[in-house]
């Protein structure tokens, strides 16, 4: 009886960490996604896709491997860009928050294609105050006058209007297939007990 006990533990630990391991797969593939995205639209100002990318990531796998990927992201982004203390913190305050806010979004919204204007108006607001939280970030950090603080929210508002209209285009255009994408991965995850 007691050797049927221990081999049941064994098995349930070791379907854990296969679950764990492809959990682990998951995330890191996606971090992945995400670095190459920005390294190629890195050389674009205002143009990019870590936003829709991440928006249907967190929408459709939910809060728990969303701010996995989000702590992944923002902490090997650094040794591609390079060590930046203040986009660290910028990074790891913005994407936790954006995963939060998409992976409520994916439990309350049931069939994204009538929920598509209110996801594009999400991003499209988060895309602002990503610019504003940098606007506060950066001058605390550094501490920057009033005046070159201002001079630094200035300089940051017309680079965010083409990066907000990048937002809203590609949220509007690739959210629905991305979210299809990840729907389908993760159902054959969930077929092979990958996930739940």
């Amino acid at each position: 009886m007691n050797g049927e006990t221990e081999e049941k533990k064994k098995k349930k630990k070791k379907k854990k960490t296969v679950r764990s391991a492809k959990e682990c797969t998951l995330v890191a593939v996606f971090v992945a996604l995400l670095i190459a995205a920005q390294l190629v639209l890195s050389a674009v100002p205002g143009v990019e896709v870590i936003t829709v990318l991440f928006a249907a990531f967190a929408f459709s796998f939910g809060a728990y491997r969303g701010l996995a990927a989000a702590t992944a992201f923002s902490l090997l982004r650094q040794l591609v860009f390079g060590f930046v203390p203040t986009v660290l913190v910028l990074y790891l305050v913005y994407y936790n928050a954006f995963a939060l806010i998409f992976a409520f979004l994916g439990k309350k919204i049931r069939f994204p294609v009538k929920g598509l204007v209110l996801i594009v108006a999400v991003a499209c607001v988060c895309t602002v105050l990503f610019t504003l939280l940098d606007c506060v970030i950066t001058p605390l950090f550094y501490g920057f006058s009033k005046t070159a603080a201002k001079a630094y929210f200035y300089a940051a508002m017309p680079v965010v209007l083409p990066q907000l209209v990048c937002v809203g285009v590609s949220t509007a255009l690739l959210f629905l297939p991305l979210w299809r994408a990840f729907l389908l991965v993760k159902r054959m995850l969930t077929a092979i007990g990958g996930i739940k």
